[in-house]
């Protein structure tokens, strides 16, 4: 796995989820396969902006839930958006390489990822 991908995991029995779980939320089986979804599109299910972020994250943060088919599974993802969305809208995913200042974080900058994906609407 590399930063990245953008993975949902599966267990034995087609389940797919995200973020990754070492158990199938739905069955309990052992979560050992991997579907990438960073080249596939999504639809919005629900959105919001949050005015009051942590610190280091920008304000406002449009975030989004998004659902991702894939063959006749789906899956669901939280993530933040690029630019305004509405529910039914098709995003998709955007590799970012500083989801927030790691300037201001209080752990050490060299201990944290700052990259990872953002949700795009696609024209």
């Amino acid at each position: 796995m590399t930063d990245d991908e953008l993975l949902a995991h599966e267990c034995p029995n087609s389940h797919l989820s995200y973020p990754a779980h070492a158990r199938c939320p739905e069955c309990g089986q052992e979560q050992t396969e991997t579907v990438d979804l960073s080249a596939q599109t999504a639809e919005v299910i629900t959105w919001t902006s949050v005015g009051a972020s942590p610190t280091g994250v920008r304000e406002p943060n449009p975030l989004a839930i998004v659902e991702f088919t894939v063959g006749e599974r789906t899956v669901r993802a939280l993530g933040g958006t690029t630019a305004d969305v509405d529910v039914g809208d098709t995003v998709e995913p955007v590799f970012v390489e500083q989801l927030r200042d790691p300037d201001v974080s209080i752990r050490a900058t060299e201990s944290q990822s700052w990259s990872g994906y953002r949700f795009a609407p696609v024209e």
